[in-house]
């Protein structure tokens, strides 16, 4: 087991949540990731749940929308079971979808009805606006979050794949009531840097927004448990082909001889503490035991700058960025 995780401030807000969180797209979700017909069930999302809750992971990320809400169900009766009597909290962030006929103040309260009664909880923790979709301004939908803070429905606010001038029109309309936004939730890992190239990293430093990452092991990529002999089945097979595979294996092997200097550390191990070395809290998924302690084995140590460098320098050059 892991020494004890150091908790971290989300956004500039008082909820101290672990360094890594959990991701749980997959729990409940039949289309995309097999939940019901592959080879992971309800008892599996349970023991996983259980290690990284005892291992001190104390965040955990769902949506409306994941398994059309059983995600939160799911976490919802986790939570209820699992954590009674044991005087830890667990901080929940779920996301409310933009769907372009949620025209009107009802659709959004009632969504919000929906996600706390399936999480069976009196106030969401973090409640994150999924897409910045039209024809709702943002600013519109940041004035119906503020609301619900003000109501006492939600404690802090976040947004999802929000780009930098996004997220700052969402910033500017909480601050002007008196509301900090807390997070953007984007996609970020070692073969994605766009966080990077864009600013959005930074402007989150600048402004005391959190970023959380999502597939920060590339959907499964940076496990190398795929080759171009052996692709990943499913739908991922139609945007991770072969070809990519191929132009990453250098990425992967460089993982693998870093991990050596840390008693056998795993490429996915050195992919999730990258990313907590940037400041961004990953969110990886966990559907199985061995996912969950693949996942806490990332914890209680840092790469080393020249390490960092290096991992950056022949990720770029493998996806072309110089």
């Amino acid at each position: 087991m892991v020494n004890q995780i150091e908790l971290v401030n989300l956004g500039k807000s008082d909820l101290l949540i672990s360094p890594m969180g959990i991701g749980t797209w997959a729990w409940g979700d039949s289309f995309f990731w097999g939940y019901g017909k592959e080879d992971y069930t309800d008892g599996d999302i349970k023991e996983a749940f259980k290690l990284c809750f005892e291992a001190g992971i104390n965040f955990f990320d769902t949506a409306e929308v994941y398994g059309f809400g059983h995600s939160e169900r799911i976490l919802g009766d986790l939570i209820k079971t699992e954590t009674a009597g044991t005087g830890k909290s667990i901080i929940v962030g779920t996301k409310f979808f933009p769907y372009p006929y949620r025209l009107g103040q009802n659709s959004f309260s009632k969504a919000l009805s929906r996600s706390l009664a399936r999480l069976q909880m009196e106030k969401i923790d973090l409640y994150q606006m999924h897409w910045p979709f039209p024809p709702i301004t943002i600013e519109t939908w940041m004035d119906r979050m503020a609301d619900n803070v003000k109501s006492g429905l939600v404690n802090i606010i976040g947004v999802s794949n929000y780009s930098p001038q996004q997220m700052k029109n969402a910033y500017n309309a909480l601050s002007s009531r008196g509301i900090s936004l807390a997070s953007n939730q984007v996609k970020y890992s070692i073969l994605d840097r766009k966080v990077e190239l864009n600013g959005l990293l930074e402007l989150c430093q600048e402004l005391g927004i959190t970023v959380i990452a999502y597939s920060p092991l590339e959907m499964g990529m940076l496990t190398g448990k795929y080759l171009p002999s052996s692709p990943p089945s499913g739908s991922r097979r139609y945007r991770y082909r072969r070809d990519y595979l191929r132009r990453i294996q250098p990425v992967i092997s460089l993982l693998k001889e870093i991990g050596q200097s840390y008693g056998g550390k795993s490429p996915a191990q050195i992919s999730l503490n990258w990313i907590m070395c940037k400041g961004a809290i990953p969110i990886p998924g966990a559907k199985t035991k061995r996912q969950a302690q693949e996942n806490i084995g990332a914890l209680g140590w840092r790469l080393t700058k020249e390490e960092i460098l290096s991992i950056e320098d022949i990720a770029d050059r493998c996806m072309g960025n110089n």
